[in-house]
């Protein structure tokens, strides 16, 4: 078997073009929700935060200083983007019902 015809091989034995290709969706979806997150979510959470900067919000405990803020909007990133991938798992990975005889 030549070089080529065992590459090609090695690409649909382990499917690396779709694992490619989820890859690329994949990143393009995380940088979708982060602009969704930053720009549509937090600014209507922005009010309720003390000093109305989310990005910046901080707690002082003494010498300690704790960025709750970004945080909080890296957190709603994944809990969206975990959320999304769970959808799309549960209806991809949906299996057949055995039919009984």
């Amino acid at each position: 078997m030549g070089l080529i015809a065992e590459f090609k091989e090695f690409l649909y034995e382990y499917k690396v073009v779709p694992l490619a290709i989820a890859l690329i969706m994949g990143i393009a979806s995380t940088a979708f929700i982060k602009s969704f997150v930053d720009n549509i979510v937090m600014p209507v959470i922005t009010p309720f935060i003390p000093g109305g900067a989310w990005e910046t919000a901080t707690l002082e405990i003494g010498p300690i200083v704790l960025g709750w803020g970004a945080f909080l909007g890296e957190l709603i990133n994944f809990i969206i983007i975990a959320f999304v991938v769970f959808m799309i798992a549960k209806k991809m990975l949906k299996e057949e019902k055995v039919a009984k005889k």
